[in-house]
């Protein structure tokens, strides 16, 4: 874990602009696509999530921080003094990590509390994606978030799917979004303020949260953090919707049929793989957050 002694690293320019070029080059294939489909008013239910969800602009994504304890050299780092969190050190330009903001130490503490809770519980495998399903349990076509798509059953064998299993979801981001005939059916109740003592790794919203901590963070965090959140958290969006209800098989999602025993055990592999990938994103970001609250 960096410490407040740690010794700055000081990267030459070409070397920071080398990094600075590979982080446009990679969020590019991601915001490029993004921007298109919105330009030509087009809507995709996979790709678009992140953006509509988390809220995160694409111009802020692109954008490339070293994060602490990094001193950028030349006379081009000038560039990053636009920003009040950089300053000017022997050797260059740093960010100053004593410029985060006083008024959210607070959140910084909770955000500490919730990563260490987070890593130290056991991860629960058994909910099979049935969020997604209890969201459009017993609703009408209209009130569908993803109407302009096919769901793969009727509605009432849609609902013989939800009412076969126990759901298990412990996420309240998701939960908040059931249907109210669905959240009785839940056999947990979680409430937002009561988040820290229900995350869990297993849950595949929690471990695509990772992007959100990341990016609350900037300019402090490193951007190729904050790409491989994003890149960890599209990975997990395609899983939920391909273990969702909806039918996406017309943009090449092939369906995790979680109403089966086969479908359950494939869901339940890549619940078990995102769990193992999310542990050194978590580490990462709380080494960040406890080098900023250290500051």
């Amino acid at each position: 874990m960096t410490t407040p002694t740690s010794i700055p690293v000081v990267l030459p320019e070409a070397q920071w602009r080398a990094r600075q070029a590979a982080h446009a080059t990679r969020v590019a294939a991601w915001i490029d696509p993004h921007l298109a489909r919105k330009s030509r008013g087009e809507k995709h239910p996979v790709e678009d999530f992140l953006w509509e969800y988390y809220r995160y602009r694409p111009g802020w994504l692109r954008r490339w921080h070293p994060g602490p304890e990094v001193v950028l050299a030349g006379d081009a780092a000038r560039e990053f003094l636009r920003w009040p969190e950089y300053h000017t050190v022997d050797g260059g330009v740093a960010l100053r990590l004593a410029a985060f903001d006083a008024g959210r130490i607070d959140s910084l503490r909770w955000m500490q509390t919730l990563l260490r809770a987070t890593t130290e519980r056991a991860p629960q495998f058994a909910c099979y994606g049935l969020h997604e399903w209890a969201m459009v349990y017993r609703q009408s076509a209209e009130e569908i978030r993803h109407a302009a798509w096919p769901l793969r059953f009727s509605p009432e064998e849609t609902a013989r799917v939800v009412e076969s299993q126990p759901i298990r979801c412990s996420h309240f981001d998701a939960f908040r979004f059931f249907t109210a005939a669905a959240r009785p059916l839940n056999r947990l109740q979680p409430e937002r303020a009561a988040i820290i003592g229900g995350e869990q790794r297993g849950c595949l919203h929690a471990n695509m949260d990772l992007y959100k901590w990341a990016f609350k963070l900037a300019p402090f965090t490193p951007s190729e953090l904050v790409a491989d959140c994003f890149a960890f958290a599209r990975d997990i969006r395609e899983i939920d919707m391909r273990a969702s209800p909806y039918d996406f098989r017309a943009l090449g999602y092939a369906p995790i049929a979680i109403e089966t025993p086969e479908g359950r055990a494939d869901y339940e592999q890549h619940q078990r793989a995102f769990a193992a990938r999310s542990e050194p994103l978590r580490a990462r970001l709380l080494a960040l957050v406890e080098r900023l609250l250290a500051a």
